[in-house]
């Protein structure tokens, strides 16, 4: 680029000169963060090389190292950090260094407003890092030449002000060096040590080397942690790295590592995320492993390692078998592919069981992660023995816990031979519904599932251990001949026969058929299909689903001990409040079966109940 194509002055965008006021003004605690951001950016410089040499060798200088350097000046009180790595020519540099920041900035701007995280925590969003050095910078200087062996060199230069300048510059070197001259109050970013101190708590696992000064040796440890051997690796570590990989504040809820020689050779460590919603400022973007050969990054979002529903693990995988240069296509088509799945996916399943044996923990895991369990039954038949085993419910007699099936099956009575289960919308709903009177009755717990995929996943799982799943809106527990407890109290046959048959002609386009039943103890009624073939479970699918659904034909049981249906059988058939009470019977039954009706019709009823009790 001559020197009359280039601005001389251009000017920032107004979001980035927002930015820069705060990183200048604002930021003046943790302000080292910036040393890390720089040798990050470094290091992405030189993976970006590396990954264009696997299939280009028309590079400038192609055989210099790969690596990063940091030099001082501590009587000028200037930092020079250097790369070998891609580099930017000067309409690069206009782009990455002078506007990449616009949307970043932005969003930097409003995290800096309404976020409760620390400013150094999040300060590592694409395209701010770099402003990062402004916190110690009277003006930063970045001389560049790109990898291209017909490029030239060039210059930016800013004080942080309204605008920033690229000129032509010479370089003879591959690479990138931010020099920066430091404040008169950030003059310890020029002591050998306290670099050091920095380089070892935030970058110490950065895939080049890094020298400082003039020492012959990296300062930094450069092996990837994912290949030490497991007993080496601790918690603090696992966790750091993990902090570095994603720049999420929040530890992972759990961990594994994963060194294997057989039938391929495979490093990996492997995180289950905090939440699968990542942070505004998170540097992982999509979902997918980081899948590295040899050391050598060839995939950033792997999705092939893992079954989709196992999507939201985070990690890095590591295998000697695979090619540099292999590519998504020729990694689906390689025979290698079905063993780093197998061995990475048994990997993490058991981790999650490991999480499930501690019950805190756990409830964590399944708070956030449920659905995706769920979505694996009904999805991928082969890891149904493997994920059964994880599902947890709240119950009738523990609608405050999560229980496992195991638990649920070790608890019951001997005699129970089914594992009863209820759909519905609702907690409270499905906990009071009337067709768990006589479970409750006889205390036999019942699985309350209430999340949108339960009706689905239930279609999918037919038995556990052996056990058959029951629904409870349909099957119930044997019914000795003689009910103890609260004793049914006869209405007498006349009473009987003329409620039932006055509920009939009310409901008369709603039911098919009003009956007598002894499986309600403390509900007035409920519904019930006179079909045989019918599957509620399929329709509370269909209904979560919102699809039509087969209009079954129902019956409506009554509960003759209760009070309300004894204060019906009472009245005499011309009384006013006899219909809209038995309409409103009917529609409570609806709406504890997760189906609502008529809301303006229903409180019109009320009103006309209310007013009825009243006089």
């Amino acid at each position: 680029m001559s020197q009359e194509t280039v601005n001389p002055a251009i000017p920032f965008r107004a979001e980035t000169r927002q930015l820069l006021n705060i990183l200048i003004h604002s930021l003046y605690s943790e302000r080292e963060v910036f040393l890390r951001e720089l040798i990050s950016n470094a290091s992405d410089a030189l993976s970006r090389l590396q990954f264009e040499m696997l299939t280009n060798r028309n590079v400038l200088d192609p055989d210099a190292e790969l690596a990063i350097r940091i030099e001082t000046e501590p009587e000028n009180r200037v930092l020079k950090i250097s790369d070998t790595g891609i580099g930017m020519t000067a309409e690069e540099m206009v782009e990455n260094l002078g506007t990449i920041a616009h949307s970043g900035a932005k969003a930097f701007l409003e995290a800096a407003q309404t976020s409760q995280q620390k400013m150094t925590d999040i300060i590592g969003q694409f395209g701010v890092g770099f402003y990062s050095a402004f916190m110690v910078a009277e003006w930063i200087r970045v001389i560049s030449r790109t990898f291209r062996p017909e490029g030239q060199g060039a210059v930016w230069f800013s004080r942080g002000e309204d605008s920033f300048t690229v000129e032509p510059a010479e370089r003879a070197n591959r690479g990138t060096t931010v020099e920066i001259k430091l404040r008169e109050d950030a003059q310890e970013f020029t002591r050998i040590e306290r670099l050091r101190e920095i380089i070892k708590k935030h970058s110490d696992y950065i895939p080049f080397p890094i020298y400082l000064g003039s020492e012959k040796e990296p300062v930094n440890q450069r092996m990837a942690i994912w290949r030490k051997a497991s007993k080496e690796i601790t918690q603090e570590e696992a966790y750091d790295f993990y902090r570095q990989f994603t720049l999420e504040v929040n530890p992972p809820l759990a961990y594994t590592h994963l060194n294997v020689d057989a039938p391929v050779q495979l490093y990996a460590l492997l995180f289950i995320p905090p939440s699968p919603e990542r942070g505004i400022f998170s540097l992982r973007k999509e979902d997918g492993l980081k899948l590295f050969a040899r050391k050598v990054l060839i995939q950033e979002y792997c999705r092939d390692l893992l079954p989709d529903f196992l999507r939201f693990i985070q990690g890095v995988v590591d295998s000697e078998d695979l090619p540099l240069n292999v590519s998504r296509e020729t990694l689906q088509a390689s025979p290698l592919l079905p063993h780093l799945r197998r061995l990475i996916t048994h990997r993490v399943l058991d981790m999650i069981r490991d999480l499930s044996t501690r019950s805190d923990d756990y409830a964590k895991f399944w708070n956030e992660f449920r659905h995706y369990i769920k979505e694996g039954i009904i999805s991928n038949q082969e890891f149904v023995p493997s994920l059964t085993p994880l599902l947890r419910f709240p119950t009738l007699f523990h609608p405050n816990q999560l229980v496992s099936l195991d638990e649920y099956l070790q608890n019951k009575p001997a005699s129970q031979d089914k594992i009863y289960y209820i759909l519905g919308d609702h907690p409270l709903t499905v906990q009071h519904s009337p067709h768990l009177d006589i479970f409750r009755h006889q205390g036999i717990d019942v699985l309350l599932m209430t999340d949108p995929l339960d009706g689905l996943m239930m279609l999918s799982m037919l038995e556990y251990q052996n056990v058959r799943f029951a629904n409870a809106s349909k099957e119930t527990p044997f019914i000795p001949p003689t009910t103890d407890g609260k004793a049914a109290e006869s209405l007498g046959a006349e009473n009987v026969d003329r409620l039932l048959k006055f509920m009939k002609q009310v409901l008369a386009d709603k039911v098919e058929e009003v009956r007598v039943t002894n499986r309600l103890v403390d509900s007035p009624a409920r519904l019930v299909s006179i079909q045989p073939d019918e599957d509620p479970t399929l329709q509370h699918v269909y209904r979560v689903l919102q699809k039509e659904v087969q209009d079954f034909k129902k019956a409506l049981e009554i509960n003759p001990s209760h009070p309300i249906i004894k204060k019906l059988a009472e009245l005499p058939e011309n009384d006013p409040r006899l219909p809209p009470l038995i309409e409103q019977i009917y529609e409570n039954i609806l709406l504890a079966e997760g189906i609502h009706p008529n809301p303006p019709g229903m409180i019109k009823r009320i009103e006309q109940i209310m007013l009825s009790s009243l006089e």
